[in-house]
């Protein structure tokens, strides 16, 4: 009898919320907003969840693109990068994750070693060069209310996953969806798009 009771023991100490894991969307995702994204999972608790999509680009905007609606110069040897579409939620809000190496008033631990920054203040610090050691740009943000996430992964929309930096923040934005799966050990060829009933 004292292997339930051990079971039971860590299904408690096993952490509830998923803030700093990886969200991946099913084959069965009805929205086209989040066909084959993956999001990192910024807040989540008794209020609701919040997290960026990070496969998704906000159109043809660049980062250059991006400074100059605030007057800000990108420097010459500073190489341009892609800007995200982070989520259909205020998608005039910008958002940064980045190494947790940076920190500022307004900044917000994700995990130990990503966080989260939404100031003008970081785009300018990463166009002179005094930013983080790795960051991705957002537009928007994607939103659940209370219970929603929850719900939304037992009717098999979502897989979660743990944070891998290295698909976090590198650019092959068309591989992505695929090696978070490969993380955990799913093979996308074997994802069916609906649950199967008896």
């Amino acid at each position: 009898m004292k292997e339930p009771q051990d079971k039971s023991e860590r299904q408690k100490a096993a952490p509830k919320w998923l803030t700093g894991q990886f969200l991946i969307a099913m084959p069965a995702m009805r929205d086209p907003r989040f066909e084959k994204t993956v999001l990192l999972i910024c807040s989540h608790g008794p209020e609701g969840a919040m997290g960026i999509v990070i496969n998704r680009l906000f159109g043809e905007l660049n980062f250059s693109g991006l400074l100059g609606q605030f007057d800000v110069d990108l420097p010459e040897d500073e190489p341009d990068r892609p800007v995200y579409y982070g989520g259909p939620v205020d998608p005039v809000r910008g958002f940064v994750l980045h190494s947790s190496d940076y920190k500022r008033e307004g900044t917000n631990d994700v995990s130990s070693t990503v966080s989260l920054t939404s100031t003008i203040e970081i785009l300018r610090d990463i166009a002179e060069g005094k930013g983080p050691d790795r960051s991705l740009m957002a537009l928007g943000y994607a939103g659940w209310i209370s219970g929603q996430l929850e719900a939304e992964i037992q009717a098999n929309g979502w897989l979660t996953a743990p944070l891998d930096e290295d698909i976090l923040f590198d650019t092959a934005i068309e591989t992505k969806w695929e090696r978070a799966l490969s993380g955990i050990g799913v093979s996308p060829s074997l994802l069916v798009g609906d649950v199967g009933h008896a």
